[in-house]
């Protein structure tokens, strides 16, 4: 008694590429999916909305020139320190300029100005 074969599946254990196999060859690769989405009434565009997606590795990204997340505060805890640097040296020089105009208003205390003395 024979008993019928059934057919691969596709991405099961018998095929040639399994899930794993196809992620590492996209992530090494990389893929670019691209579209565009116009709507026009009477020939006047109301709305374009571009699509643009790009799977890939880091490395690959990188190798690309696409590294926006290391300068992204919310993404990167290095961009975080660097912009709170950058925020602490702003502030000690607001707080600085605040604090000379404040010693020269005291040196000037006492003092009437010229226009107002009667």
């Amino acid at each position: 008694m024979t008993t019928p074969s059934r057919l691969p599946e596709p991405y099961g254990p018998s095929s040639g590429a399994n899930l794993a196999d196809i992620l590492e060859r996209v992530l090494d690769k990389g893929i670019v999916i691209a579209g565009d989405i116009r709507i026009n009434l009477l020939d006047i565009e109301l709305l374009t909305v571009k699509l643009r997606l790009i799977v890939a590795s880091v490395d690959k990204a990188k190798e690309m020139g696409i590294d926006w997340w290391e300068s992204d505060p919310a993404l990167s805890s290095r961009a975080r320190r660097d912009e709170l640097a950058r925020e602490n040296a702003e502030l000690r020089e607001r707080l600085a300029r605040l604090e000379e105009l404040e010693q020269g208003g005291d040196r000037t205390r006492g003092r009437v100005h010229p226009k107002e003395a009667p």
